[in-house]
């Protein structure tokens, strides 16, 4: 083939002028470009130095690439949450109804292949199914591994290349996570009650997993199986220790449960996502609640390890250091979301810290070698209940700072009251119930009211399983919370043929019935009954823009309005040298349904922000993202849900970009052959699972 003379010359300049411009630019590290673990890092910051997408640019994102994940299982998934990993090149992520992996071409989006289990039965009596949230990396140089955990309860090791399951890890691939846990699961192997959505995580050569269960509002029984944590060898699957949440007779903590009742007690698990130090060798586990998130006569004291953030032993899983969050749960608030480990400077001494988000709006601050509170944590009076056979902690712990960034009670003052006639409504509906500041406890049920206790800062309050994100420039937390996220929590005496405890979530004059949560018997092999990602009652139920899963009553809104005021949801930037909020803003348009509203015709409301659970935030360079957690109507005309950048330093919003659909998985981002992208799973309604992928224009 001839080439020109001229046109070889352009050519040899380009290549030098490109060569020039790579030598004189900063390298970046994989570190810098790539997303290998869910959290961006074992630290779980969320955070990349990236700023090829800036404020000066973001509303000139466009799609790079989309990937629906209807095809993964039988039916379409419509609540796609996972976080996808980016290296080498190549996305990794988990998706549809079969929660199948698959590997795509980071810069197309090209399928290079999939691999999903077939689980039957098993799968169809899992506690959790659909897609989870998605898995890990490991690599020791030379081989590269992809790690997943199944809706039936099983550690896949698969080849990154192949998507071949590794014969030589566990058993031609697989470790039946239901064996070898030091206890028997039951009632059996195929239909015992353990799971986990979230993914394991790797450090080193340790692969750590948790588990989780089904909703507790309606537990079948006081006894259930136990939430233990346990470490693997990457290599071979083999077992290397075990950390008992609930301890045993001979174990640190048992004689925090009364009356032999960690004996029989159950759940107790890490269903969130776990953060590590590599470096110092330490794990932080964040544990949710005991058997029965709203009735714990059954299991009397404060119930160690429940809602306990607790550090162990990389290598052998012995406990370091806890502290327990909320002393014998009844409130829902499991810890919700990954541990953040944040090196801050605080009064001018150095600390190396974990900072834990929360449901109740708290971020607890910790040394995380010591485990001692970087600012005191106060013991302080709690309110007390009288559902009978209940057990009440006399104090609850409350952080000094930072100061609470999400509501955490409800008092008259947080009522909706953008007319009198609005705030006269609020007052006749909450008279039925009984409300106040943060650890009021449920009630029981009658029909002379109270109906049940209506809480903030619970089941689907503050931050949930998607957590917050850690700029360690600033030394800042950016994090995402529920502002009003009603939670009616009512105790109903339980029928034999419902659970053998005393008490159960219901309303009075109500059907006891099971609760369930979303996505539960809605994967590939469940027997369809509703959409996949549909719950029943559980904490995914939002009849109103800002309502919550709930425990009984109901009926939580004023003429179709929330009964919270706004905002509905925030984002707040915490300084963890300080443990201030620096800013604070509404996230979220308002929804239209609240905009079009004929008792509110002629006023002009500000910005209320979206409530909902599942919005994770994404920290680069100069921004904080996060998308929309419900579809609205734009200035244009369109429907659809925003992904929003701010101004990381002041809040401000600086660009916004429509999708289809709702955020429904945490965004990220990585670098790609000079070119930035993020990525963010979307899906909910009518809208099934789709992975969406955006950069910028290709200059011309």
């Amino acid at each position: 083939m001839k080439v020109r003379r001229g046109a070889m010359s352009a050519h040899i300049a380009m290549l030098a002028a490109v060569l020039m411009a790579t030598i004189a630019a900063p390298a970046q590290t994989n570190k810098d470009t790539e997303w290998p673990t869910y959290g961006a890092d074992l630290a779980n910051t969320r955070y990349r130095p990236l700023d090829q997408i800036n404020a000066s640019n973001f509303n000139q994102l466009e799609l790079a690439w989309s990937f629906k994940t209807d095809n993964l299982g039988t039916r379409p998934e419509y609540k796609l949450e996972g976080t996808p990993l980016m290296v080498k090149g190549v996305l990794y992520a988990t998706g549809g109804t079969r929660r199948s992996v698959v590997a795509l071409d980071a810069a197309s989006g090209e399928v290079l292949w999939v691999r999903g289990e077939h689980e039957g039965e098993r799968a169809m009596a899992a506690p959790r199914q659909l897609s989870g949230r998605g898995l890990a990396y490991w690599s020791d140089g030379k081989e590269e591994r992809i790690l997943y955990v199944t809706p039936g309860y099983r550690l896949v090791a698969l080849d990154a290349k192949t998507g071949v399951p590794v014969r030589s890890f566990g058993e031609s691939g697989l470790v039946d996570l239901k064996l070898n846990d030091d206890q028997t699961i039951l009632p059996d192997l195929v239909t015992g009650e353990i799971g986990l959505q979230s993914t394991p995580i790797v450090a080193g050569n340790t692969v750590i997993v948790g588990a989780s269960f089904r909703e507790g509002m309606t537990p079948k029984s006081m006894r259930n199986n136990k939430g233990y944590v346990r470490g693997f060898d990457v290599r071979t699957g083999k077992r290397l220790w075990i950390f008992h949440t609930i301890p045993t007779k001979i174990e640190y903590g048992y004689d925090t449960w009364l009356n032999g009742s960690a004996d029989y007690t159950g759940n107790t698990g890490v269903w969130t996502q776990i953060s590590v130090d590599e470096k110092m060798g330490l794990v932080y586990l964040p544990v949710e609640s005991p058997t029965g998130d709203y009735y714990g006569g059954h299991r009397p004291g404060a119930d160690l390890f429940g809602e306990s953030l607790v550090c162990v032993d990389l290598k052998t899983g012995v406990r370091k250091w806890h502290f327990q969050l909320v002393h014998h749960p009844l409130w829902d608030m499991d810890i919700s979301s990954a541990p953040i480990l944040a090196d801050i400077t605080v009064d001018g001494r150095t600390i190396q810290a974990v900072a834990q988000p929360s449901k109740q709006g708290f971020l607890y601050v910790f040394d995380r070698v010591s485990g001692k509170p970087v600012w005191p944590i106060e013991e302080k009076p709690a309110p007390q209940g009288d559902v009978p056979g209940e057990w009440y902690s006399p104090t609850q712990p409350v952080p000094s700072k930072p100061p609470a960034y999400s509501r955490n009670g409800i008092t008259v003052d947080d009522l909706i009251d953008f007319t009198p006639a609005l705030r006269d409504a609020a007052l006749t509906l909450v008279a039925r119930y009984k409300i106040g500041p943060v650890f009021t406890p449920a009630v029981e049920s009658k029909l002379g009211g109270p109906i049940a206790t209506l809480t903030l800062g619970t089941a689907s309050g503050g931050t949930n399983w998607p957590g917050g994100a850690y700029d360690p420039e600033s030394h800042t937390v950016y994090v995402f919370a529920c502002n009003a996220c009603v939670t009616p929590i009512g105790l109903v005496r339980a029928p034999k043929e419902i659970s053998d405890m005393n008490f159960v979530a219901g309303a009075a004059g109500q059907e006891v019935r099971m609760r369930t949560g979303p996505g539960e018997n809605s994967g590939a092999d469940a027997l369809m009954t509703r959409p996949a990602g549909a719950g029943r009652g559980g904490r995914g139920v939002s009849a109103a823009p800002a309502g919550g899963g709930g425990g009984g009553g109901g009926g939580t809104t004023v003429q179709g309005l929330p009964l919270i005021k706004p905002p509905y949801a925030t984002i707040s930037a915490i300084n963890l040298d300080r443990g201030e909020i620096v800013w604070q803003i509404a996230h979220g348009e308002t929804p239209d349904a609240i905009r079009n509203h004929a008792a509110l015709k002629g006023l002009q409301i500000p910005r209320t922000g979206q409530s909902g659970y599942n919005i994770g935030t994404l920290v680069t360079k100069t921004l904080v993202i996060a998308g929309d957690s419900l579809i609205t109507t734009s200035p244009s005309g369109a429907r659809g849900a925003m992904l929003r950048a701010y101004d990381k330093t002041t809040g401000k919003e600086v660009g916004a970009v429509l999708m289809p659909a709702q955020e429904s998985g945490s965004p990220m981002t990585y670098m790609l052959n000079g070119r930035q992208y993020i990525v963010i799973a979307i899906s909910g309604g009518p809208y099934s699972g789709e992975y969406r992928a955006y950069r910028l224009p290709e200059e011309r």
